[in-house]
């Protein structure tokens, strides 16, 4: 059986307005699920302390239903996403429930083909580096998920409005750690519907692909 990592927070950033998509793209259908169903789902095996932050009621009646811890909320910045997630899973000096997690992960709901192998990956690598700040990259590009140690979780819990967690990277690049993945596609997010549809057309061809006998 694969580890589960406990001493790993995860929180699942699902705030997001969908201005580009032009509705919510979370609750979009992708090859037959809720796209937002995809980093829930992946996210499952990997980490034992999760919870979903957001501002839509849908969102978090999917994840009552699933059973997995939720905040709903009304606040406007990135920003806030990030402190009520740290909140949340008690690692805030105010936190009545305060946890000891070394490391915790900012996972976007609007990447459907980040894979748990890649997040093991990440999860993996973080596990030995408690100073290090770890995120993917491939082919160039560098993206989300990120998974951030302790000693960043009181900048973290105080960024600026509007801001998320690149303020903490761009102040101290020399804690930051690359893993690269071979598939970049697995660090798009889908802002837009043309881009949902790239991304589903791409899903159904590894899912043939992986199914062949």
């Amino acid at each position: 059986m694969e580890q589960i990592f406990s001493d790993i927070g995860c929180v699942i950033m699902a705030s997001g307005m969908g201005k580009r998509f032009g509705s919510n793209k979370l609750l979009a259908d992708f090859a037959g699920k809720p796209m937002i169903q995809y980093i829930l789902d992946t996210t499952k095996a990997v980490f034992a302390n999760r919870v979903v932050v957001t501002r839509h009621k849908e969102v978090e009646e999917m994840c009552l239903a699933q059973q997995i811890p939720v905040v709903l909320h009304d606040f406007p910045g990135r920003n806030d996403t990030v402190r009520l997630g740290l909140e949340a899973l008690g690692l805030t000096g105010n936190a009545e429930n305060k946890m000891l997690l070394e490391h915790c992960i900012f996972c976007p709901s609007d990447q459907p083909l980040l894979t748990e192998k890649t997040l093991r990956a990440l999860a993996e690598s973080a596990a030995g580096t408690p100073e290090k700040i770890w995120r993917l990259s491939s082919q160039g590009l560098v993206g989300a998920p990120v998974i951030f140690p302790s000693w960043t979780y009181p900048e973290l819990t105080k960024l600026p409005e509007g801001k998320g967690g690149g303020v903490v990277i761009r102040k101290y690049p020399e804690q930051v750690q690359l893993l690269q993945i071979e598939n970049a596609l697995e660090l798009k997010d889908a802002d837009t519907r043309e881009t949902l549809q790239e991304l589903v057309l791409a899903y159904r061809t590894i899912f043939e692909k992986n199914t062949e006998i």
